[in-house]
């Protein structure tokens, strides 16, 4: 790769779980006016500059593949039959599927922050040079949240550390990762807040 080359950056939006908390999967809910929450997460990471950007379906992942946004270019659906196992298991399928890609890093988002603000995302993209030894991770007054960014050189690390109660961020707290304060454009929580979902 050249100096001049910019690296490319996966997007990777996890959106497999069964919504329990409120009651349907969030893949398939829409905002106020209509909007499905998927298309609008795929549509921030594309105006972003990301691709390909990969969607993870489980839970009614027929239902929501209607919803992925198909006319974005470089747009893949991936499903995790296992998706009742948790989050962990939606993002290592997530990684492996980033795997096959040529990109240098990836951008992890979650499709339940549909009042993320774009800023966040190309705040974060645009902190400093990415290589495939980033690591960076939106934080909300200090709060660790969403997206991060994961060079490719961790993801197999990543996805070994994961555990039923230990997502990814354990992982990027040990490892040293580069924090991008956030919290002066949104709050950083999900619909249904709960501060495990930063862990």
């Amino acid at each position: 790769m050249s100096e001049t080359d910019t690296p490319r950056v996966a997007g990777l939006v996890l959106a497999a779980g069964p919504g329990t908390r409120s009651g349907s999967p969030k893949a398939l809910r829409k905002t106020t006016d209509g909007e499905p929450w998927l298309a609008r997460s795929v549509r921030r990471l594309s105006a972003g500059g990301c691709d390909p950007i990969l969607v993870v379906l489980g839970a009614s992942a027929e239902a929501a593949f209607a919803l992925v946004p198909h006319d974005v270019g470089g747009v893949g659906v991936v499903v995790n039959r296992n998706w009742a196992e948790g989050l962990h298991s939606t993002l290592r399928v997530g990684l492996a599927a980033a795997a096959h890609t040529t990109a240098a890093a990836v951008l992890v988002t979650l499709v339940d922050l549909p009042e993320m603000p774009d800023e966040v995302v190309t705040r974060v993209l645009a902190e400093g040079p990415i290589t495939t030894d980033t690591l960076r991770r939106a934080v909300f007054n200090g709060r660790p949240g969403h997206p991060a960014l994961i060079g490719r050189s961790h993801w197999g690390a990543v996805a070994a550390s994961l555990g039923v109660d230990q997502g990814a961020g354990h992982y990027l707290q040990t490892h040293g990762v580069e924090p991008v304060e956030c919290g002066d454009v949104w709050n950083g929580e999900d619909i249904d807040y709960d501060p495990a979902s930063a862990r």
